[in-house]
């Protein structure tokens, strides 16, 4: 049984400057979230880039698509991204999005 000490957020850009434009971007979508032999690809959006990217889309195509593996956050901080990844890995959201297929990803994070 994987507990949630056994699971790992990355970041592809983890530098300072990284976080302080997805915080004022409201947005990353280069989150990696490794639970075992699984890698998992993230988008993270705050509800007012959703929005934003919602009433664009819609005003353009008539329609929004949602990305998939999105997760949005209050904030687009590593602590509340982290937060987040344990809470829905404790209600088993994990279990039922796509997986990352790239071999040379998946070995990147090993």
């Amino acid at each position: 049984m994987t507990s949630a000490n056994s699971i790992r957020v990355f970041y592809l850009e983890d530098t300072e400057l990284a976080e302080f434009e997805a915080s004022n971007k409201g947005y990353r979508n280069d989150v990696y979230v490794k639970i075992l032999n699984d890698l998992f690809n993230i988008k993270v959006y705050d509800i007012v880039r959703l929005k934003q990217d919602f009433e664009l889309e819609s005003e353009s195509y008539g329609y929004y698509s949602v990305e998939p593996n999105l997760i949005i956050v209050k904030e687009v901080t590593k602590e509340a991204i982290e937060f987040v990844v344990k809470k829905l890995y404790e209600q088993k959201y994990f279990e039922s999005i796509k997986t990352v297929d790239d071999d040379k990803l998946v070995e990147y994070f090993q």
